[in-house]
């Protein structure tokens, strides 16, 4: 029988839309106007050690508190993990919410809320509005990378255009790109040798602790060792931020972007990161590409709301009841 509930479509643009933004800590929640006006906004912290149902009823009481009149026609979600926009799934994650692999994201909100429902992983979402302003001034041909440095590394890849979600939603995942200054470090992945454990907030700091052999408790602590003139807290910082540059500037020459972006907690860390990413990324580059540099996201704290409101016009919406 052919049941509409469970058909692949996407919202028409001109609605009212709820995105919502699931951090390991923190759900953000907006309300868009049709025009794109920000309506409304709700916080509230993340369930993340009650498992995956107790984040989805969370989720839906952000939805809801964020739009208690109903006039959203459709809700999109930038979520924590690899998730698999046309299945609804997170394929894959890390503990840091517990339960989370294997949750179906797209029909357990959908059913929760009662909105159609567009879901994507957290960086693809947040890398959206940046791909939609660079294909407005380079129509069908805009081509981007986006790195996102934080607690863990993600990314996003766009080209011609087109953001790439790739089998099981792993598209974009670049923290997991071999880095020949990780090897032999194991990676939450359960391989060695990946770029997010050298060149994250994390693998600074016990890039840190093994050259030192103190521990420290965070990254802006090894960061203001460096300011201060400590030389293991320069060198942990600027090897990681080498190896992302690095990996940058190899997938720059594959892929051939109109515009790279850096992005999370750790760029913010200042100059030192900055520089020395940039430098190693530039060192990587084809004649072609020279000139190319990294640069500063565009949209600010709104971008993975306003990303995650977009996907319900752009990726299949799940709708309440299809599994049933």
């Amino acid at each position: 029988m052919n049941d509409d509930r469970s058909r692949p479509s996407a919202a028409e643009p001109g609605a009212a839309v709820v995105g919502l933004d699931l951090g390991g800590t923190k759900i953000a929640a907006a309300l868009f106007g049709p025009d794109g006006t920000v309506l409304s906004r709700h916080t509230r912290p993340t369930p993340a050690r009650d498992g995956a149902a107790a984040v989805l009823d969370a989720l839906a009481g952000a939805a809801a508190a964020v739009d208690p009149g109903r006039l959203a026609a459709a809700l999109g979600i930038a979520a924590a993990g690899v998730v698999d926009p046309r299945t609804g799934l997170v394929t894959s994650a890390t503990d840091s919410i517990r339960g989370w692999a294997g949750t179906a994201l797209g029909a357990g909100l959908a059913d929760r809320t009662g909105y159609p429902v567009a879901c994507d992983n957290d960086v693809r979402a947040t890398a959206g509005p940046e791909l939609a302003a660079l294909t407005a001034r380079h129509p069908g041909r805009g081509s981007l990378l986006f790195l996102a440095v934080g607690t863990g590394v993600g990314g996003a890849v766009a080209v011609d255009g087109r953001m790439l979600h790739g089998a099981s939603g792993l598209a974009g995942h670049l923290g997991h790109l071999a880095s020949p200054e990780a090897a032999g470090l194991p990676c939450t992945c359960g391989a060695t040798g990946h770029l997010e454990v050298i060149a994250s907030g994390p693998g600074i700091a016990a890039h840190y602790e093994r050259l030192t052999g103190a521990p420290v408790d965070r990254l802006e602590t090894v960061a203001a060792r460096a300011g201060q003139g400590d030389a293991a807290a320069v060198r942990a910082i600027t090897t990681g931020a080498a190896a992302a540059g690095q990996v940058l500037g190899g997938l720059a020459n594959a892929l051939g972007p109109d515009r790279v972006v850096v992005g999370g907690g750790v760029p913010r860390i200042g100059p030192l990161y900055g520089d020395a990413l940039a430098a190693a990324f530039t060192a990587e580059l084809m004649p072609s590409l020279r000139g190319l540099v990294p640069r500063a996201p565009r949209f600010g704290a709104d971008a993975a709301v306003l990303g995650a409101a977009a996907l319900t016009t752009t990726l299949p919406l799940h709708h309440p009841g299809a599994l049933r």
